[in-house]
């Protein structure tokens, strides 16, 4: 009697082959952890850079040891940024092989803008989103009837602050690859989606009020962007939906003609 059942074999490989991806995966980013930890502060000193720029020049640590925790919130913070490329490029490795060749020419254009995508909306964050927030949250200080009223953040908060700013954006910034990806396997269609537009709208700006500080300017950053890229994944349905009808129709011509 055997004693691995071989109805069981394939996946008992899949799971040796998942197994090497995640370790793979947890190998890159505890690399990029260690180098991004060594590198903290001047990684600190580029997050806090937009509360220089509003004109505060002091932030508070309310705990004992939460400047070594705040470093190490950005040392992790780094490296998953840093290692998302290669743990993206894991997955696809496991998932290739069950794809056939027309599948994986079809998905690699997806997996080449995610990174370029999610960075878009990572850059958008910090170089606009967060320097109008601040200025906004900043702004209420000053004289309060002969009291001051003074703007001490406090580093962990204005880190946590930051970190939702940019994954934030960044993941909303993947919704055109999202979006052409269910359609790509047929869980909606191109004019489900078109039909949807005005409660998409709705959506983007409930994400950008979930998602932001609730001033106006803001809630306008995202909501824009994301309504602008909702459309554009439509544009990009339609025009990779009539590529693949024709692609089709030349192979019923190409087979009928053999």
């Amino acid at each position: 009697m055997k004693e691995i059942d071989d109805t069981q074999a394939p996946l008992l490989d899949h799971l040796i082959e998942l197994r090497r991806r995640l370790l793979w995966s947890l190998a890159a980013l505890v690399a990029a952890f260690v180098g991004s930890l060594y590198f903290a502060r001047p990684i600190l000193e580029f997050l806090v850079a937009p509360l220089k720029a509003a004109g505060q020049v002091t932030v508070i640590n309310t705990e004992v040891f939460g400047g070594f925790m705040v470093e190490l919130k950005v040392a992790f913070f780094a490296a998953l940024m840093i290692a998302f490329p290669v743990i993206a490029n894991q997955l696809w490795q496991f998932v290739a092989p069950g794809l056939y060749k027309k599948e994986k020419r079809a998905l690699f254009p997806f997996l080449l803008a995610t990174p370029v995508l999610f960075t878009a909306g990572a850059a958008m964050a910090y170089f606009i989103a967060i320097p109008v927030a601040v200025k906004f949250l900043l702004g209420f200080q000053g004289d309060l009837g002969g009291v001051e009223q003074k703007a001490l953040p406090d580093i962990g908060n204005y880190l946590k602050f930051v970190m939702q700013f940019i994954f934030g954006f960044g993941l909303s910034f993947l919704l055109p690859v999202l979006l052409m990806l269910l359609e790509h396997a047929g869980i909606v269609t191109y004019e489900q989606l078109k039909g949807a537009w005005r409660y998409a709208v709705v959506g983007a700006f409930g994400i950008a009020a979930v998602l932001t500080p609730p001033d106006v300017g803001s809630q306008l950053l995202l909501a824009i962007p994301l309504c602008c890229l909702y459309f554009l994944a439509l544009v990009a349905i339609k025009f990779t939906r009539r590529r693949r009808e024709r692609l089709a129709e030349a192979e019923a011509e190409a087979e009928t003609a053999a």
